[in-house]
């Protein structure tokens, strides 16, 4: 049976930030939706994943040590595996992710926004 998803509809559902809420699955890949809001994310690195960033609403700085990009709404960014990187919401915003489930989102860094599991969204 196919669904359609509605992401407006999904932001509504839940306030918290840092947070990522699954909203599908695809070749065994996570899409997520999250709010940011705060300078939280600490410099980390994926081993073995690439990571994907799209601003549905609101401007991100996505830093690397050599250069920083920033994003408004409607585009993205990949970081490649092995990079290390950080983000930098302007404000509160919104974000999908694509990420391989299982994927630890802060790589081997442990922090305040660390999260062991991710909550699946009902759309």
């Amino acid at each position: 049976m196919l669904k359609v998803v509605n992401l407006e509809k999904c932001y509504t559902k839940f306030s918290d930030t840092f947070s990522p809420k699954i909203i599908g699955e695809l070749n065994g890949q996570h899409i997520k939706v999250v709010w940011l809001e705060g300078d939280k994310v600490p410099w980390h690195i994926h081993d073995q994943e690439d990571e994907l960033f799209w601003v549905v609403e609101g401007l991100l700085e996505v830093h690397t040590r050599k250069e920083k990009v920033i994003l408004q709404s409607g585009e993205f960014c990949i970081v490649p595996r092995r990079m290390e990187h950080r983000v930098v919401p302007a404000g509160r915003i919104k974000l999908i992710l694509f990420e391989p489930a299982g994927i630890a989102h802060t790589g081997s860094v442990k922090s305040e926004i660390t999260k062991e599991r991710y909550d699946w969204l009902e759309v």
